[in-house]
């Protein structure tokens, strides 16, 4: 069946059943409110599966129906977008541009990789600071943006090495998607999905919290999957000869110098991002809001006498339609949980106490991983599955800020396609540069999918509960939105 046509019947089918809970009597058990924002929910959803349309301009005019129908007021739409988190994205995007414009990225690469004397010590030196750019530049298609040039100096270096440079090519998208779990700030889903539980549970994950679970888990799976696809792209012979990276071969790809005395600027931004940092990772100790703290850093790093970047230019590198997305995501997922549509959703799964706890977390965690090759966009993931999840976690006994992060975590997953996510794209085509093809992201989609899945699965169920997040529901805990 031609594309056009399967999505034409699979809108078709989602508007006769949005037509079908309009007729009272239909859903028993549901309101009318629930009825609108089950409708208003399978609509948008279908959009950004099947049209071409903005994620962010589906989203608004999702959040926009349930307001002028009174599902929600236009307060509970408003305020989403003045959501502290929002706001913490807005100025860690801020700080970025600063340590972007500076150069440290370049710096830090000469540091890192040029110790590696082997194919392995190379990939697994990559993978280490790839993590470590979690903590400084917000968003997956940001990091990629901004180690761009740190692989185009490797695979100069390395053109000889065919093989090896498509490793690489492959290399950075892979650890740059899987190490996002580590920071709250590392994707715009980590922030609906502590919006979401907020929300339905009033459980409040911090910065703090979010780090303590997610940075483990994000180690782990890079390095992991480093390894998974040093193996998948290479041969033995491949990984045999010694590696050389020289300061000079990354310095022809970097507009700022890579070696010697740090300039004022380069060491005020170095120091801002520290301090920031190390405040946002003492929250306990000082008790101040890491937006808060991530506002301060921005207009230091903005301010005409200790910045590096001009406030106007620092504001035009945030993603304004993913907040606006993020914005109108959590609205609908107000929608949902007071309208009751959630619980009655999740009632049609056999779910109860009976249900073993390792059993719906699986499917939590098989259903998050799949969910990409339906869903491109990971915050739209989130933002459809996360609320479902905290619904149908509380009704099978199981604590929802486990399968939240669960489902969050293995959303992460994203490498089937080159369309997949962007930084897959991005890497996928450069023009001069040896690069990988589809096949090779399905050769490595196909050990790297069940490797996350069970990955995540024993970290929700082990290593988690040891980190304070246990696996069961307490009984005597009743979420209180």
């Amino acid at each position: 069946m031609p594309l056009l046509l399967r999505q034409t019947v699979g809108l078709c089918a989602v508007l006769g059943l949005c037509a079908l809970l309009a007729v009272p009597g239909v859903a028993p058990g549901l309101s009318a409110d629930g009825r609108l924002s089950l409708a208003v929910f399978a609509l948008a959803t279908a959009a950004w599966i099947a049209t071409p349309a903005d994620d962010a301009y589906i989203a608004l005019g999702a959040g926009l129906a349930l307001t002028v129908t009174g599902v929600i007021s236009s307060e509970t739409l408003f305020a989403t977008l003045g959501d502290e988190t929002v706001w913490l994205l807005i100025c860690a995007f801020v700080l970025a541009a600063a340590v972007t414009r500076t150069g440290l990225a370049g710096r830090a690469a000469v540091f890192l990789v040029g110790g590696a004397r082997t194919v392995r010590q190379l990939t697994h030196l990559t993978t280490a600071g790839l993590v470590v750019t979690a903590f400084a530049v917000p968003a997956t298609s940001g990091r990629a943006a901004l180690a761009l040039p740190v692989f185009l100096a490797l695979a100069a270096a390395l053109r000889e090495r065919r093989r090896l440079v498509v490793m690489l090519a492959l290399l950075f998208p892979t650890v740059i998607l899987l190490s996002a779990v580590a920071t709250l700030i590392g994707a715009g889903a980590h922030l609906i999905t502590v919006g979401v539980l907020w929300e339905q549970t009033g459980d409040q994950l911090s910065f703090v919290q979010w780090l303590v679970l997610g940075l483990p888990l994000a180690v782990v799976s890079s390095h992991l999957a480093a390894e998974l696809v040093l193996l998948t792209t290479t041969r033995r012979a491949d990984r045999k000869g010694p590696v050389t990276i020289t300061a000079a071969q990354i310095q022809e790809h970097s507009e700022t110098a890579v070696e010697g005395p740090f300039t004022p600027a380069e060491s005020r931004c170095l120091l801002l991002l520290a301090t920031v940092v190390l405040l946002w990772c003492s929250e306990p100790l000082h008790g101040v809001s890491p937006a808060v703290v991530a506002l301060i850093g921005a207009l230091v790093a903005t301010s005409p006498a200790l910045g590096t970047v001009r406030f106007k230019d620092g504001l035009k590198t945030v993603p304004w339609p993913l907040l606006l997305f993020m914005a109108a995501t959590m609205a609908m997922g107000v929608a949902l949980s007071d309208s009751g549509a959630a619980d009655w959703l999740v009632g049609w799964i056999p779910l109860g106490a009976s249900t073993p706890p390792w059993l719906f977390l699986a499917g939590v965690v098989v259903v998050s991983t799949a969910a990409h090759l339906a869903l491109q966009s990971r915050s739209a993931r989130s933002s459809g599955l996360v609320p479902l999840v905290v619904a149908a976690a509380i009704g099978a006994g199981v604590n929802p800020v486990a399968a939240a992060l669960a489902s969050t975590a293995a959303a992460g997953f994203c490498h089937t396609l080159p369309s997949s996510a962007k930084p897959v794209a991005l890497f996928a085509d450069m023009p001069g540069t040896p690069t990988y093809t589809p096949r090779d992201l399905l050769r490595l989609s196909a050990f790297l999918a069940p490797l996350t899945a069970a990955l995540v699965l024993a970290f929700a169920l082990v290593v988690w509960p040891l980190l304070g997040v246990p696996v069961l529901l307490d009984p005597n805990e009743r979420p209180q939105p």
